[in-house]
């Protein structure tokens, strides 16, 4: 089933999934996109996406999840606005000087 895609003003008609290695798709270098370019590609893109290690490394810094009582959620998103900061900055530098002790 197809259906129109507008990107940057330009409108295309997107065909729905198809099997790289049956149909010949090229890259914009003459390339042969074939389902094992495309899975590197991808690859190659996730791994650059979002924000670099906090580690120097190439793998992703550890990600902590914890839930808060609301107020103390409030005080720590006043808190960050106030500074002009992230909710993560004030976090991390809350919890490296309680470690610090």
């Amino acid at each position: 089933m197809s259906r129109r895609v507008e990107i940057d003003g330009v409108s295309y008609v997107d065909g729905g999934p198809i099997d790289l290695d049956e149909e010949p798709v090229y890259l914009a270098d003459g390339t042969r996109l074939t389902e094992q370019v495309a899975a590197e590609i991808t690859e190659e893109v996730l791994r650059k996406a979002g924000r670099p290690s906090m580690s120097n490394t190439n793998k992703r810094s550890p990600q902590l999840r914890l839930s808060l009582p609301a107020e103390l959620d409030s005080q720590l998103r006043s808190r960050a606005a106030t500074e002009k900061r992230t909710v993560s900055e004030v976090t991390r530098e809350a919890l490296q000087r309680y470690l610090a002790g």
